[in-house]
């Protein structure tokens, strides 16, 4: 089932609402199966990591996403100039679109909050703690740096010489 059903991608897309009846009205069914389609390919995206397919009501930025990547896909449906400024903006958008489902899949640098699976955390973001751990005081290591260069110096030759 799509996130948005057409009146509601009437009301988030770019593309004026009269071209949206232009395409529903040449090409029946064509843009709910779109919606349909790009739904579960988000939902593909972001399975392993959210509670995809989400429940309603659907998180603003999944209608977005989707409303974002249907847009390009009617215009070039209804036919346009690839040349065209206003598509060139458009498909640029559903390329930032796409972008950011890929982000908000990535487990390490998301920095987007979707409902999570139930058999994970509460929250899509898993917070990381310190990665390291040493006794030593914070100015040893400058104590450290010091020494290798005093070493190279006497040396004559580099780290790598």
């Amino acid at each position: 089932m799509p996130y948005l059903d057409v009146d509601t991608f009437k009301v988030l897309t770019l593309m004026p609402a009269e071209d949206v009846d232009v395409c529903e009205g040449r090409y029946p069914g064509w843009l709910e199966a779109q919606l349909t389609f790009m739904s579960s390919q988000i939902d593909s995206r972001l399975r392993k990591r959210y509670a995809a397919p989400f429940a309603e009501p659907y998180p603003e930025v999944v209608k977005g996403w989707l409303a974002r990547l249907v847009t390009v896909r009617c215009y070039i449906k209804v036919g346009t100039r690839p040349t065209d400024e206003q598509f060139v903006l458009i498909k640029e958008d559903a390329e930032a679109a796409s972008e950011e489902i890929t982000e908000a899949a990535d487990a390490e640098n998301s920095r987007t909050d979707l409902p999570a699976r139930e058999d994970t955390a509460a929250s899509g973001i898993s917070k990381g703690g310190t990665f390291s751990y040493t006794e030593a005081s914070p100015y040893v290591g400058f104590d450290v740096q010091a020494d290798t260069g005093r070493v190279e110096d006497s040396n004559r030759r580099g780290t790598y010489g």
